[in-house]
């Protein structure tokens, strides 16, 4: 299967820049996997999918400011660090632009000294191993030297910073956030609890794995970087016994998604766990759990709607999403929804 048949044409205009003021208000549209009919709705109208005995599942990691902008010791120039995972104690894993500024051995000041690190080694894939060194406590200098990471496709400043977390994040360690969260409050979210559907959290800490391009023509050849999850007992108690009373496990997002189907063992039953995860998904891939799926819409050629084409079907999905560019819907990450049942 090649790269080119996840290929869509987008009209730029089409990139949401920013969020809508009211989180429930984006656009859903609704695609039945079985036909391929699409329906357009409003994502407040989701309750209208959601059924007493659901399960629906969301990925309560929060994006913490990974974005910082340091300089060699005596030079003048500005060299950005996207912090995408924590190995070990101060030792972090990085994208780094420029690359060639940041070789192994190259000392970084960030802030005017307030964080420093030196660069241990350069990975096969191209990222920075970096050891930090300062005064205090890390995740404090983070928030006041980091920015939000928000993706290269948004060129507009934003204005408040929850507006790219979820209402319900809690766990800090994201690169990005998981953007299918983004269309619920916290009354809505009340609204689905009270129609007996439930609600489990599960952590995914987003990271390269959800949004480096794919390079290889033939996309069985990509490899997915690793990413950090941890899914509860109760959890994955809630999850088997929606499953085994015929209730739907509805997964918001791609992460969440992944989560799930690296968890499950080969009879769908999901375990209790952490660890790391490079699970690949893509049309041919048979789900364990997932029944449903919130989403946003994704780029072109991407793992993401690789994923989405899985479950709905390479033609399904490409038709759906033609038809979302014709009625000029709201795409990536401050776009609009798509409902996959």
């Amino acid at each position: 299967m090649k790269k080119e048949d996840f290929y869509y044409e987008l009209p730029e205009e089409l990139i949401a820049q920013h969020p809508l003021k009211n989180r429930e208000k984006s656009r859903l549209m609704v695609l039945d996997r079985e036909t391929g009919e699409t329906k357009d709705r409003h994502f407040e109208d989701i309750l209208e999918y959601l059924n007493p005995g659901d399960c629906m599942v969301l990925n309560d990691t929060r994006v913490i400011p990974a974005r910082l902008f340091g300089s060699r010791e005596g030079k003048k120039e500005s060299i950005e660090f996207l912090l995408l995972k924590r190995i070990e104690d101060d030792k972090w894993e990085t994208l780094v632009r420029p690359g060639k500024k940041a070789r192994p051995g190259h000392k970084i000041v960030f802030g005017e000294g307030k964080l420093q690190g030196e660069i241990l080694s350069i990975e096969e894939d191209g990222t920075r191993i970096i050891d930090f060194s300062y005064k205090g406590i890390f995740e404090e200098i983070l928030d006041e030297l980091g920015e939000m990471p928000l993706p290269p496709y948004i060129q507009e400043k934003l204005e408040d910073k929850e507006r790219y977390q979820t209402v319900y994040s809690k766990n800090k360690g994201s690169a990005a956030a998981p953007t299918a969260g983004l269309h619920f409050t916290k009354e809505l979210l009340g609204e689905i609890k009270n129609r007996g559907v439930n609600i489990v959290y599960i952590t995914l800490h987003v990271g390269l794995g959800t949004f480096r391009p794919v390079k290889v023509e033939n996309i069985e050849e990509h490899h997915m970087h690793e990413e950090y999850f941890e899914v509860s007992k109760e959890a994955a108690n809630i999850i088997n016994r929606t499953k085994e009373n015929s209730g739907k496990v509805v997964a918001v997002g791609t992460t969440s998604t992944r989560t799930l189907e690296s968890i499950a063992n080969d009879d769908g039953k999901v375990i209790e766990g952490k660890g790391w995860t490079n699970i690949f998904i893509y049309p041919g891939y048979r789900f364990k759990v997932v029944d449903s799926l919130i989403t946003n819409f994704h780029l072109p050629e991407s793992t993401l709607i690789m994923l989405v084409s899985a479950l709905a079907g390479r033609e399904n999905t490409l038709n759906a999403y033609n038809r979302a560019v014709e009625k000029k819907y709201r795409f990536f990450s401050f776009g609009d929804a798509m409902l996959i049942k």
